[in-house]
Protein backbone atom coordinates (compact mmCIF):
# COMPACT_ATOMS: atom_id res chain seq x y z
CA UNK A 1 0.00 0.00 0.00
CA UNK A 2 2.86 2.37 0.80
CA UNK A 3 4.41 1.75 -2.62
CA UNK A 4 1.09 2.53 -4.33
CA UNK A 5 0.70 5.70 -2.26
CA UNK A 6 4.18 6.93 -3.15
CA UNK A 7 3.79 6.06 -6.82
CA UNK A 8 0.45 7.84 -7.14
CA UNK A 9 1.80 10.86 -5.30
CA UNK A 10 4.71 11.13 -7.71
CA UNK A 11 2.44 10.97 -10.77
CA UNK A 12 0.01 13.56 -9.44
CA UNK A 13 2.77 15.90 -8.31
CA UNK A 14 4.44 15.55 -11.71
CA UNK A 15 1.23 16.67 -13.41
CA UNK A 16 0.71 19.61 -11.08
CA UNK A 17 4.25 20.84 -11.60
CA UNK A 18 4.10 20.44 -15.38
CA UNK A 19 0.53 21.50 -16.17
CA UNK A 20 -0.59 23.61 -13.20
CA UNK A 21 -3.63 21.36 -12.82
CA UNK A 22 -5.03 18.06 -13.90
CA UNK A 23 -3.09 16.11 -11.30
CA UNK A 24 -5.51 17.24 -8.61
CA UNK A 25 -8.44 15.77 -10.52
CA UNK A 26 -6.77 12.35 -10.37
CA UNK A 27 -6.20 12.47 -6.62
CA UNK A 28 -9.77 11.64 -5.59
CA UNK A 29 -10.14 8.56 -7.87
CA UNK A 30 -6.69 7.39 -6.81
CA UNK A 31 -7.56 7.64 -3.12
CA UNK A 32 -10.93 5.91 -3.62
CA UNK A 33 -10.08 3.08 -6.02
CA UNK A 34 -6.44 2.36 -5.17
CA UNK A 35 -6.00 3.43 -1.54
CA UNK A 36 -9.55 2.47 -0.49
CA UNK A 37 -10.86 5.67 1.10
CA UNK A 38 -14.56 6.55 0.84
CA UNK A 39 -15.52 9.48 -1.40
CA UNK A 40 -15.87 12.10 1.35
CA UNK A 41 -12.63 11.17 3.08
CA UNK A 42 -10.88 11.19 -0.30
CA UNK A 43 -12.07 14.71 -1.13
CA UNK A 44 -10.74 15.93 2.23
CA UNK A 45 -7.40 14.16 1.83
CA UNK A 46 -7.15 15.53 -1.70
CA UNK A 47 -7.51 19.11 -0.51
CA UNK A 48 -4.57 18.75 1.86
CA UNK A 49 -2.35 16.87 -0.61
CA UNK A 50 -3.08 19.17 -3.55
CA UNK A 51 -2.89 22.34 -1.44
CA UNK A 52 0.56 21.62 0.00
CA UNK A 53 1.91 20.35 -3.32
CA UNK A 54 0.64 23.44 -5.15
CA UNK A 55 2.34 25.78 -2.67
CA UNK A 56 5.70 24.07 -3.19
CA UNK A 57 5.25 23.93 -6.97
CA UNK A 58 4.25 27.62 -7.10
CA UNK A 59 7.41 28.61 -5.23
CA UNK A 60 9.47 26.65 -7.75
CA UNK A 61 7.86 28.50 -10.65
CA UNK A 62 8.18 31.81 -8.79
CA UNK A 63 11.96 31.48 -8.84
CA UNK A 64 11.67 31.52 -12.64
CA UNK A 65 9.58 34.72 -12.49
CA UNK A 66 6.43 33.11 -13.91
CA UNK A 67 3.92 33.65 -11.09
CA UNK A 68 1.58 36.67 -11.34
CA UNK A 69 0.91 36.97 -7.62
CA UNK A 70 -1.69 39.74 -7.74
CA UNK A 71 -3.87 37.96 -10.27
CA UNK A 72 -3.53 34.64 -8.49
CA UNK A 73 -4.47 36.03 -5.08
CA UNK A 74 -7.51 37.92 -6.41
CA UNK A 75 -8.70 34.88 -8.35
CA UNK A 76 -8.22 32.59 -5.36
CA UNK A 77 -9.83 34.82 -2.74
CA UNK A 78 -12.89 35.23 -4.98
CA UNK A 79 -13.53 31.51 -4.79
CA UNK A 80 -13.20 31.02 -1.03
CA UNK A 81 -16.87 31.75 -0.25
CA UNK A 82 -17.94 29.43 -3.05
CA UNK A 83 -15.66 26.78 -1.55
CA UNK A 84 -17.70 26.88 1.67
CA UNK A 85 -20.89 26.42 -0.38
CA UNK A 86 -19.38 23.49 -2.27
CA UNK A 87 -18.37 21.82 0.98
CA UNK A 88 -21.90 22.19 2.36
CA UNK A 89 -23.38 20.56 -0.74
CA UNK A 90 -20.77 17.78 -0.60
CA UNK A 91 -22.19 16.65 2.75
CA UNK A 92 -25.67 16.26 1.26
CA UNK A 93 -24.82 14.17 -1.80
CA UNK A 94 -24.67 10.38 -2.00
CA UNK A 95 -21.01 9.29 -2.45
CA UNK A 96 -21.78 7.33 -5.64
CA UNK A 97 -23.64 10.29 -7.13
CA UNK A 98 -20.67 12.46 -6.16
CA UNK A 99 -18.26 10.18 -8.01
CA UNK A 100 -20.55 9.97 -11.05
CA UNK A 101 -20.70 13.76 -11.25
CA UNK A 102 -16.96 13.81 -10.78
CA UNK A 103 -16.53 11.51 -13.79
CA UNK A 104 -18.57 13.96 -15.90
CA UNK A 105 -16.31 16.81 -14.78
CA UNK A 106 -13.23 14.79 -15.74
CA UNK A 107 -14.63 14.31 -19.27
CA UNK A 108 -15.22 18.06 -19.60
CA UNK A 109 -11.68 18.71 -18.37
CA UNK A 110 -10.17 16.26 -20.85
CA UNK A 111 -12.11 17.69 -23.80
CA UNK A 112 -11.13 21.21 -22.77
CA UNK A 113 -7.46 20.22 -22.61
CA UNK A 114 -7.61 18.64 -26.06
CA UNK A 115 -9.29 21.71 -27.56
CA UNK A 116 -6.77 23.99 -25.88
CA UNK A 117 -3.89 21.92 -27.27
CA UNK A 118 -5.18 22.63 -30.80
CA UNK A 119 -4.86 26.37 -30.18
CA UNK A 120 -1.32 25.87 -28.91
CA UNK A 121 -0.40 24.42 -32.32
CA UNK A 122 -1.50 27.51 -34.22
CA UNK A 123 1.48 29.21 -35.88
CA UNK A 124 3.00 32.21 -34.21
CA UNK A 125 2.24 35.62 -35.77
CA UNK A 126 4.62 36.52 -38.58
CA UNK A 127 6.47 39.78 -38.89
CA UNK A 128 4.12 42.43 -40.20
CA UNK A 129 0.98 40.87 -38.68
CA UNK A 130 -1.24 43.16 -36.68
CA UNK A 131 -0.15 43.14 -33.02
CA UNK A 132 -2.51 41.68 -30.44
CA UNK A 133 -4.20 44.27 -28.23
CA UNK A 134 -3.00 44.46 -24.64
CA UNK A 135 -5.24 42.83 -22.06
CA UNK A 136 -6.73 45.33 -19.63
CA UNK A 137 -8.80 45.09 -16.49
CA UNK A 138 -12.14 45.98 -18.06
CA UNK A 139 -15.39 45.41 -16.16
CA UNK A 140 -16.30 42.51 -18.45
CA UNK A 141 -12.97 40.79 -17.99
CA UNK A 142 -13.07 41.25 -14.22
CA UNK A 143 -16.57 39.76 -14.24
CA UNK A 144 -15.36 36.71 -16.16
CA UNK A 145 -12.45 36.21 -13.80
CA UNK A 146 -14.75 36.57 -10.76
CA UNK A 147 -17.21 34.10 -12.28
CA UNK A 148 -14.45 31.61 -13.01
CA UNK A 149 -13.10 32.09 -9.48
CA UNK A 150 -16.50 31.32 -7.98
CA UNK A 151 -16.92 28.23 -10.17
CA UNK A 152 -13.46 26.91 -9.29
CA UNK A 153 -14.04 27.62 -5.60
CA UNK A 154 -17.30 25.67 -5.59
CA UNK A 155 -15.71 22.74 -7.41
CA UNK A 156 -12.84 22.75 -4.92
CA UNK A 157 -15.21 22.45 -1.98
CA UNK A 158 -17.57 19.96 -3.65
CA UNK A 159 -15.14 17.61 -5.40
CA UNK A 160 -11.94 18.22 -3.44
CA UNK A 161 -10.02 19.27 -6.57
CA UNK A 162 -8.12 22.45 -7.25
CA UNK A 163 -9.70 23.23 -10.62
CA UNK A 164 -6.46 23.96 -12.46
CA UNK A 165 -8.00 22.70 -15.70
CA UNK A 166 -10.48 25.61 -15.44
CA UNK A 167 -8.06 28.18 -14.05
CA UNK A 168 -5.41 27.88 -16.76
CA UNK A 169 -7.79 28.56 -19.71
CA UNK A 170 -9.38 31.42 -17.76
CA UNK A 171 -6.01 33.05 -17.15
CA UNK A 172 -4.86 32.67 -20.74
CA UNK A 173 -8.10 33.72 -22.46
CA UNK A 174 -9.45 36.37 -20.08
CA UNK A 175 -6.21 37.99 -18.92
CA UNK A 176 -3.86 37.17 -21.76
CA UNK A 177 -1.23 35.41 -19.64
CA UNK A 178 1.21 33.20 -21.46
CA UNK A 179 0.86 29.46 -20.89
CA UNK A 180 3.89 29.28 -18.53
CA UNK A 181 2.52 32.23 -16.51
CA UNK A 182 -0.96 30.70 -16.39
CA UNK A 183 0.40 27.33 -15.22
CA UNK A 184 2.45 28.97 -12.47
CA UNK A 185 -0.29 31.37 -11.36
CA UNK A 186 -2.92 28.63 -11.29
CA UNK A 187 -0.89 26.89 -8.57
CA UNK A 188 -1.34 29.96 -6.35
CA UNK A 189 -5.11 29.86 -6.96
CA UNK A 190 -5.27 26.13 -6.24
CA UNK A 191 -3.39 26.66 -2.97
CA UNK A 192 -5.81 29.37 -1.81
CA UNK A 193 -8.92 27.42 -2.84
CA UNK A 194 -7.68 24.26 -1.12
CA UNK A 195 -6.96 26.16 2.09
CA UNK A 196 -10.42 27.75 2.05
CA UNK A 197 -12.18 24.43 1.45
CA UNK A 198 -10.18 22.76 4.23
CA UNK A 199 -11.15 25.59 6.58
CA UNK A 200 -14.80 24.93 5.74
CA UNK A 201 -14.34 21.31 6.86
CA UNK A 202 -12.54 22.17 10.10
CA UNK A 203 -13.90 20.18 13.02
CA UNK A 204 -15.90 17.75 10.89
CA UNK A 205 -13.34 16.15 8.58
CA UNK A 206 -11.28 13.04 9.31
CA UNK A 207 -7.66 13.06 8.19
CA UNK A 208 -5.94 9.73 7.53
CA UNK A 209 -2.40 10.95 8.13
CA UNK A 210 -0.90 7.52 7.41
CA UNK A 211 -2.00 8.02 3.80
CA UNK A 212 -1.86 11.82 3.53
CA UNK A 213 1.73 12.34 4.72
CA UNK A 214 3.56 9.92 2.36
CA UNK A 215 1.22 10.83 -0.51
CA UNK A 216 1.94 14.54 -0.01
CA UNK A 217 5.71 14.05 0.28
CA UNK A 218 5.75 12.03 -2.93
CA UNK A 219 3.56 14.59 -4.70
CA UNK A 220 5.87 17.43 -3.65
CA UNK A 221 8.86 15.53 -5.04
CA UNK A 222 6.91 14.87 -8.24
CA UNK A 223 5.96 18.53 -8.59
CA UNK A 224 9.63 19.52 -8.61
CA UNK A 225 10.22 17.02 -11.38
CA UNK A 226 7.14 18.35 -13.16
CA UNK A 227 8.66 21.81 -13.37
CA UNK A 228 11.74 20.31 -15.02
CA UNK A 229 9.49 18.49 -17.49
CA UNK A 230 7.58 21.71 -18.22
CA UNK A 231 10.90 23.40 -19.04
CA UNK A 232 11.87 20.73 -21.58
CA UNK A 233 8.80 19.01 -23.07
CA UNK A 234 6.21 20.50 -25.41
CA UNK A 235 3.14 21.70 -23.53
CA UNK A 236 0.95 20.32 -26.32
CA UNK A 237 2.41 16.84 -25.90
CA UNK A 238 1.94 16.91 -22.13
CA UNK A 239 -1.61 18.20 -22.38
CA UNK A 240 -2.75 15.59 -24.90
CA UNK A 241 -1.18 12.69 -23.04
CA UNK A 242 -2.80 13.76 -19.81
CA UNK A 243 -6.19 14.31 -21.46
CA UNK A 244 -6.17 10.69 -22.66
CA UNK A 245 -5.37 9.53 -19.12
CA UNK A 246 -8.23 11.66 -17.77
CA UNK A 247 -10.69 10.06 -20.19
CA UNK A 248 -9.62 6.59 -19.07
CA UNK A 249 -10.09 7.56 -15.41
CA UNK A 250 -13.51 9.07 -16.21
CA UNK A 251 -14.69 5.86 -17.86
CA UNK A 252 -13.56 3.74 -14.92
CA UNK A 253 -14.98 6.10 -12.26
CA UNK A 254 -18.30 6.58 -14.06
CA UNK A 255 -18.77 2.87 -14.72
CA UNK A 256 -17.96 1.89 -11.13
CA UNK A 257 -20.36 4.53 -9.75
CA UNK A 258 -23.18 3.46 -12.06
CA UNK A 259 -22.77 -0.19 -11.12
CA UNK A 260 -22.88 0.73 -7.45
CA UNK A 261 -25.97 2.93 -7.90
CA UNK A 262 -27.85 0.33 -9.93
CA UNK A 263 -26.73 -2.66 -7.90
Amino acid sequence: MLAATLGLGLVIGLSLGALGGGGSILTVPALVYVIGQDARAATTSSLFIVGITSVIAALGHARSGRVRWGIGIVFGVTGIAAGFAGTAVNRLVDPDVLLLAFAAVIVVAAVGMLLNSRHEEEPAPQEGDAPQPARRWTAGRVGRIAGAGLLVGFMTGFFGVGGGFVIVPALTLALGLSMPQAVATSLVVISINSAGALLARAGTAHFDWAVIVPFTLAAVAGSLGGKMVADRVSGTTLTRAFAVLLLAVAVYTGTSSLISLLG
